[in-house]
């Protein structure tokens, strides 16, 4: 079964830190298989301070675990807090 992150984000503050974030990203995404797929912000009907979704795919929900756990991206995570605020969540299932 597939895994998946699920981001909710406010607009992005700092674009350095947003850049520097995916030069982190981009090996260890290549690294665990992760895709990255870009929701429409229509699907936030009950939102406070979010304005993105993002969904992160990976082949299994142990390589999302995996991935978020390893500390590469430890190091990417403090530079994307910088960028925006964001809530993850880390789900098992297919969402097509």
């Amino acid at each position: 079964m597939k895994g998946y992150w699920i981001i909710l984000g406010t607009a992005v503050t700092d674009h350095e830190a947003q850049q520097e974030y995916g030069r982190l990203w981009a090996p260890i995404a290549e690294q665990y298989g992760a895709r990255l797929k870009v929701l429409d912000s229509a699907a936030l009907v009950e939102a406070h301070t979010s304005t993105r979704v993002l969904a992160v795919e990976f082949d299994s929900y142990a390589q999302a675990k995996a991935c978020y756990a390893d500390p590469a991206y430890s190091q990417a995570k403090a530079v994307a807090l910088r960028a925006y605020r964001r809530e993850v969540l880390i789900i098992e299932g297919d969402l097509g």
